[in-house]
């Protein structure tokens, strides 16, 4: 008898459940952007609701919430997910997204990821062309403007999450851990990022790693910093690999190795002119897999993700983004 109610139960469910591949699951992040998010979140879902797209919001409680939130979404039937904040909540939401594909054997490609720019890191949007004005934001996700991008898998010692954008050690990591925890104290403004890597730079701090991109040794000694990107910006405008693209299955590396002050000084400008892989004094390059041992924390779209050793992937999945313009129609 119990097994037959549970059975009628299971039954009853699966039969109740109802198509929601085409309705939004909205996971909003309040703590984004100086805690501005819920203003301009209200005011986005207005613009939804006025253009037709039907959605339902659920919001973040602590951090790596928005990860619970994205797979009970797809277990619950949900295929077209918007992240409400930055960078961080973006990377959550692709994690917890993937973490529910890969457990039941799904498509990915079936998902689509959207972001609502609200936070105050918002680099990964300058490689999709998503503009910060939400009414411009809604048209797009009306248009269906979408792409498709790799999925990047990254394994550590705090196990698996998947990365959007860039990720890193080194200088990467610290420079990440510094602005982190100036917007924990409310600091935020535009020169976060390149105040703090001017900070991490004069500390100058050697790490000893091994760095093996397709089965290939390509440094094993003293680095200062190491970042592997899917996307070319970082660090609020930064392109430590300004040649990635977010759907040529490749991942593009980065590798600072030990050179003298007044070189990093003179290598500095090329982050922001997009030419810093034509620099004679650091390696780079384009590998479908990438590992660094040693010991340091990494950070991973622009969060702290553990510590090395790291393997960076790109799986051969595809998940559809919202994208822009040219960028959409390529």
């Amino acid at each position: 008898m119990i097994i037959s109610l549970n059975f009628l139960n299971l039954y009853g469910n699966t039969c109740l459940m109802k198509d929601l591949t085409n309705e939004w699951y909205c996971i909003v992040n309040p703590y984004a952007g100086s805690k501005k998010t819920m203003p301009e979140w209200h005011r986005a879902e207005v613009l939804l609701t006025s253009n037709g797209i039907s959605h339902v919001s659920a919001f973040t409680m602590a951090p790596l919430h928005a990860v619970r939130l994205a797979f009970d979404a797809a277990q619950k039937g949900f295929r077209r997910l918007l992240a409400v904040g930055g960078d961080g909540t973006v990377h959550e939401t692709l994690s917890g997204i993937m973490k529910y594909v890969d457990e039941h054997g799904l498509q990915s490609e079936d998902f689509t990821l959207a972001v609502m720019p609200i936070g105050s890191g918002n680099d990964w949007i300058k490689s999709t062309g998503v503009p910060r004005v939400l009414e411009d934001v809604v048209k797009l996700i009306s248009t269906e403007s979408f792409i498709l991008s790799d999925v990047v898998k990254v394994e550590s010692d705090e196990g698996v999450c998947h990365m959007a954008n860039v990720g890193g050690m080194g200088f990467d990591s610290h420079v990440c851990e510094i602005v982190n925890r100036q917007k924990e104290q409310g600091r935020r403004n535009k020169l976060l990022y390149f105040w703090a890597l001017i900070r991490t730079i004069l500390g100058l701090k050697k790490q000893k790693v091994k760095v093996v991109a397709d089965g290939v040794t390509v440094h094993d000694g003293e680095v200062y910093s190491i970042a592997f990107g899917n996307g070319k910006y970082s660090g609020g405008g930064m392109m430590q690999v300004p040649l990635a693209k977010l759907d040529d299955g490749f991942l593009d590396y980065l590798v600072v190795p030990c050179i003298s002050l007044s070189n990093i000084m003179r290598e500095l400008p090329k982050l922001f002119d997009g030419t810093i892989y034509k620099s004679s004094c650091l390696l780079s390059g384009k590998c479908h897999s990438i590992s660094v041992e040693g010991k340091d924390m990494i950070e991973v779209d622009g969060e702290i993700r553990g510590n090395l050793p790291v393997t960076v992937t790109v799986t051969g999945q595809k998940i559809k983004v919202l994208a822009a313009g040219t960028i959409a129609n390529a």
